[in-house]
């Protein structure tokens, strides 16, 4: 990306404020930072930033956190998301990315409105529902860079609490952002956007962490949740433009 220092800072403000959602609900950097991160690289170059970044944050968090994961749970989630991020970035590849991101947006938008609505799926827990979780969420964060949904939706019909999901969904974060670089390649950008990435993320992993000593866990799930919708929607409405 041949860019100056405008859109660089432009850059890392975007990182930033999804860094600091990511560290405090485990999940949703691409929910917000996405979008803009496309519309100032390209889809190309933005889902494979958020794939990097997303993949970062959550390993900073995974750091202080690793011990509250619980590793036989999270298993089938990664074997299931590893089987399918090839499939994501072929997809990604081949199809039209209006309709892509229409697909996406809709199933995303669909499943945060019925758990928001407190609405119940059997298909969504134990082994089956882990192992479903997975496959959706490799295929949508490797195609589209938003993976943390379907992972969302699972701890919730699973009952887990947001500080259980937390941790989790940091280890989660960061082995899939892996396997979908390993499918794509990193991403290729200037020197002054890799310094304000950097320090986007830095800074956001601190502004998280605060906002996360504060927060409530209803207010956290709440925030999952959110998330999961405005990004589907979001995804969805930039699906429709580009028809």
């Amino acid at each position: 990306m041949a860019a100056g220092w405008g859109t660089a800072l432009l850059l890392g403000l975007v990182v930033l404020v999804g860094s600091s959602v990511q560290r405090l609900a485990g999940v949703g950097f691409a929910l917000v930072a996405g979008p803009a991160l496309v519309l100032l690289l390209g889809p190309g170059e933005g889902v494979t930033l958020s794939n990097c970044a997303a993949g970062v944050i959550s390993a900073v968090g995974l750091a202080e956190t690793w011990r509250q994961v619980r590793l036989a749970r999270m298993l089938p989630l990664v074997g299931a998301a590893a089987c399918t991020v090839p499939l994501g970035a072929w997809v990604a590849a081949r199809v039209p990315t209006p309709q892509l991101l229409i697909g996406i947006g809709l199933l995303v938008s669909a499943a945060a409105l019925l758990v928001i609505r407190g609405v119940r799926a059997s298909a969504l827990r134990g082994l089956r529902g882990a192992l479903a979780a997975g496959a959706a969420s490799g295929l949508m964060n490797s195609a589209a860079g938003v993976g943390g949904p379907a992972v969302s939706l699972y701890a919730v019909n699973t009952g887990w609490s947001a500080r259980e999901f937390l941790p989790n969904a940091q280890f989660y974060g960061v082995a899939v952002n892996v396997f979908s670089l390993a499918a794509k390649g990193a991403p290729h950008l200037a020197a002054p956007a890799w310094s304000t990435t950097a320090g986007g993320i830095v800074l956001g992993a601190g502004v998280g962490r605060v906002l996360a000593d504060r927060v409530p866990e209803r207010g956290a799930r709440l925030v999952v949740l959110g998330l999961a919708l405005a990004g589907g929607l979001t995804t969805l409405g930039k699906g429709l433009w580009g028809i």
